[in-house]
C-alpha cells in the first residue's frame, strides 16, 4: 500500500470515528464534493433534566430551547413579562406551564436549568440570582455587557459552583463551524496559525426566527446591548479561542463606528478587532450592513489558517456557487482541494450541556473559555477606537 493510500484511510478512520460515517469520491485538483455524510434519523434522548425559561425578549430562546431538548431537557414552566412573547412561545412549546412569576421557576427544586433571552443588559442579573438558588444558567449571548457584572458573576458562580454558559450559536448551532471542529482536531490542517470571522448582520431580520423584523428600542441603546462587539462580537472570540485554543489572549487593536445611523447616537453599526492568544491570532469584523438582496441574515464567514491547509467555512449562504443553503465547509491541504456539505453533521453541545449539568463536568465549554471569551469582548468595545468617515 502507498503511503498516499495508508495517509486517506487513516484519514477517513480518524474523521468517522468523530463525526458519522464520511466517504470519500474520487478526486485530482479541483474542488469536488469530496466528503458525503449520509442523512440519519436523530436519536431521540429521554428526558434527563427539566429546564425553565424566564425572559424571551429575543427569538433566539427558541433554538437555544430546542439545543436542550435534543440533549434530554424536558421544558417545564416559563416566565415573562410580554403577552405577545408568551404567546408565540407557548404556541411552540405547549408543554411549558406559564409561571406567574421568576420567582416561582427559581424556587422550583425540580428545576436544574434557567434558560433566558432577555434584554441583554439583565441577563447576568437574571444569572446571579440563578445561580443563588442552586441552578445552573444558559443566556443568549451577550451573557454579560460591562466588566462590573463580569467581576459580579464570577464571584457568585466561584461561590455556588453552578455553571454560567452563553449560547455562541454561531458556533454551537452551526453545523459548519462544529464541522470545521472536528477537522481541525483531527489535524486536517496542522497547527492553526489565525482565525478570520466576518459577520455581517441584518438590522430588519424577519427571517426565519433568527432575529427580529422590527427591532425594538433597546437594541439602539448602547447601556443595554453592551456595544457591537460585546454583542454580537461576542460569538466571535469564543471561536477565535476554540480554533486556536488559546488561554491566555489580548487585544491589539479595536475600533467601532455609527456610519450610517445618526438617527440613533446610541449604536454601533461595524467594528473589527486584532487579537493575540497564546495559540494564535485572530481578526474579527462585524457590521450591521446585510443588503436586502441576500438570502439570508448574514453571510458569515470563517477562516481557520493552519500550518499544512486552511478551512473557510460559509455559514449561512454561498453566493459564490452553486451550492443551496447554508453550512459549506472548504478545505484545502497539502494534497488537495475538498468541498463538504455540512447539513447532516450532529450538534453536541444541547447533549454536552445536559451531561455537565448532571454530571458537573464542562464538556460542553469550559467556565474558564466562557468568562475570556466575554472578558476580551468587554475589553475590546472599552478600548475601541472610534471610526469616523467623511461623508
Amino acid at each position: 500500500m502507498s503511503q498516499s493510500n495508508s495517509d486517506r484511510r487513516n484519514f477517513i478512520k480518524n474523521t468517522t470515528a468523530l463525526s458519522g460515517m464520511l466517504l470519500f469520491k474520487n478526486s485530482s485538483h479541483s474542488i469536488k464534493d469530496e466528503i458525503y455524510i449520509p442523512t440519519t434519523t436523530p436519536s431521540i434522548t429521554p428526558h434527563r433534566i427539566k429546564f425553565g425559561v424566564i425572559n424571551i425578549n429575543h427569538p433566539h430562546i427558541f433554538g437555544m430551547t430546542d439545543a436542550i431538548k435534543r440533549g434530554g431537557g424536558e421544558l417545564v414552566a416559563m416566565y415573562a413579562k410580554e403577552p405577545d412573547l408568551v404567546a408565540d412561545f407557548l404556541k411552540t412549546y405547549p408543554e411549558a406551564k406559564l409561571a406567574k412569576s421568576e420567582n416561582e421557576i427559581l424556587e422550583d427544586p425540580t428545576i436544574h436549568l434557567i434558560l433566558s433571552s432577555g434584554i441583554p443588559d439583565e441577563r447576568a442579573p437574571l444569572g446571579i440570582r440563578a445561580m443563588q438558588h442552586g441552578k445552573d444558567y444558559l443566556t443568549d449571548k451577550p451573557g454579560i455587557i460591562t466588566l462590573e457584572q463580569l467581576a459580579a458573576v464570577k464571584k457568585v458562580q466561584k461561590e455556588t459552583k453552578r455553571i454560567y454558559s452563553i449560547m455562541y450559536s454561531e458556533r454551537f448551532e452551526n453545523k459548519g463551524t462544529e464541522m470545521a471542529s472536528i477537522l481541525v482536531k483531527e489535524g486536517a490542517i496542522g497547527q492553526v496559525i489565525q482565525t478570520v470571522n466576518l459577520a455581517p448582520h441584518r438590522i430588519n431580520n424577519g427571517i426565519g426566527r433568527t432575529g427580529l423584523a422590527v427591532r425594538p428600542d433597546w437594541f439602539y441603546d448602547k447601556k443595554r446591548y453592551g456595544g457591537i462587539l460585546t454583542d454580537i462580537g461576542s460569538h466571535q472570540f469564543d471561536q477565535f479561542l476554540h480554533f486556536t485554543q488559546s488561554t491566555e489572549a489580548e487585544v491589539l487593536m479595536s475600533q467601532v463606528g455609527n456610519v450610517h445611523y445618526p438617527q440613533y447616537p446610541q449604536f454601533e453599526d461595524f467594528g473589527d478587532v486584532m487579537l493575540r492568544g497564546n495559540g494564535g491570532a485572530g481578526y474579527i469584523r462585524v457590521d450591521w450592513f446585510t443588503p436586502d438582496g441576500l438570502d439570508t441574515w448574514g453571510d458569515g464567514r470563517l477562516t481557520i489558517l493552519g500550518t499544512e491547509g486552511y478551512i473557510e467555512v460559509r455559514k449561512n449562504i454561498d453566493v459564490s456557487s452553486g451550492h443551496k443553503g447554508g453550512n459549506h465547509l472548504y478545505m484545502t491541504d497539502k494534497k488537495q482541494m475538498r468541498y463538504i456539505d455540512c447539513n447532516n453533521v450532529n450538534l453536541p453541545f444541547g447533549n454536552l450541556l445536559v451531561d455537565d449539568v448532571l454530571n458537573r463536568t464542562e464538556t460542553a465549554m469550559s467556565q474558564k473559555h466562557c468568562f475570556l471569551a466575554t472578558e476580551l469582548s468587554l475589553k475590546a468595545q472599552k478600548m475601541a477606537k472610534p471610526l469616523v468617515l467623511k461623508k
